[in-house]
């Protein structure tokens, strides 16, 4: 089965069919697969076009545009960030995104990415742990337990061979989901009452809260040497997980320091503390942990390229799955020259 060629028509991942395909493939697969695919593209990171995302802030959250281009393929992610949106039964993140052919201009796929960002950003965290964490680390602590939480436990399962997780959020009733959630998946999974509980005994720290605001998730006594920190819920200006000291201790890798330096916790430092990379690590410029006492700390914000991986890899699934549906979005009158000619006959 091929994807349709008629320009007029752009294949169409509705949520019903994102998640019929993430099951087509297996859940745990899908993170093994977008891992792949996210190393790939960081490796030729030089290849891309890249910039901050476009932000549109509010005193209520956040509207972004993520773009990109390797030249070949541009795409782009629409997001959304209103932690409020909870108490109105509503979700803190919405997506979708789009590719399109760069010789033509004209768009090859858009796709709801609310799931699909879930998975991507949970991928990128064990990506960045399989490069940074120390060896063999078997417990991690999982601090915030909504919505991306279940994501993330299962990509740290699938490939950095994590086997017990320790739970902690302030809202104990998204703990007990999350556990119910991860139930029979092969986790060992420890409920906590403090953060403190949390990270006892655990080599990998991932801190994933929502609140819009500056935070102290964790402070510097609770972090011993040897850790590696996973930093996802700061990614807006004026969020942040980690007290400054943590950060002036550890050893920092971002994705993209233009846009970690405004919204990722080095927000908190001075704008040339020095920070490393992590493309510069997975192509072998760099080096990642140097010992086995470092902190190491990845402090994610999410970037568009870890989202045109995404979008690729869901794209080159469709011809094989034949999940999505066909939009007539592009004009397409017989005369490219004609379009309100084209306008006048559909009367």
């Amino acid at each position: 089965m091929t994807l349709p060629s008629k320009q007029a028509f752009v294949p169409f991942v509705s949520v019903a069919n994102m998640m019929k395909l993430v099951h087509h493939i297996g859940i745990e697969q899908v993170l093994v697969d977008l891992v792949g695919e996210i190393e790939d593209d960081f490796r030729r990171w030089p290849t891309f076009d890249k910039t901050p995302r476009v932000a549109s802030h509010s005193d209520v959250g956040v509207i972004e545009l993520m773009p990109t281009s390797d030249g070949e393929t541009y795409g782009f992610k629409y997001v959304n960030g209103h932690p409020s949106n909870m108490k109105k039964g509503l979700q803190t993140v919405t997506a979708f995104g789009l590719l399109a052919d760069v010789k033509t201009g004209y768009p090859i796929l858009l796709t709801e990415m609310t799931i699909l960002t879930a998975l991507r950003t949970a991928a990128t965290s064990a990506l960045a742990a399989k490069w940074l964490a120390p060896k063999g680390t078997k417990v991690m602590a999982l601090i915030g337990n909504g919505a991306q939480s279940e994501f993330q436990a299962l990509a740290f399962k699938a490939i950095c061979g994590i086997e017990e997780i320790r739970l902690y959020d302030i809202d104990p009733d998204a703990t007990a989901k999350c556990i119910a959630n991860l139930k029979g998946r092969g986790i060992t999974l420890t409920a906590c009452k403090t953060p403190q509980e949390a990270i006892e005994g655990a080599q990998i720290i991932t801190t994933v809260t929502a609140d819009k605001q500056y935070a102290t998730i964790l402070t510097d006594n609770m972090v011993g040497a040897g850790v590696h920190i996973n930093a996802i819920g700061g990614d807006c200006p004026g969020k942040t997980e980690l007290h400054r000291d943590i950060l002036l201790r550890s050893s920092i890798f971002v994705e993209y320091p233009p846009q970690t330096r405004i919204e990722g916790e080095i927000q908190q430092l001075e704008a040339d503390h020095p920070v490393t990379e992590l493309w510069q690590v997975i192509s072998g410029e760099t080096q990642g942990r140097k010992n086995a006492t470092e902190v190491t700390l990845f402090d994610s914000v999410g970037f568009a390229i870890e989202d045109f991986s995404a979008l690729r890899y869901i794209h080159g699934k469709l011809a094989e799955a034949g999940l999505y549906e066909q939009l007539d979005m592009i004009a397409d009158p017989d005369d490219p020259r004609d379009l309100f000619g084209m306008l006048l006959r559909s009367a």
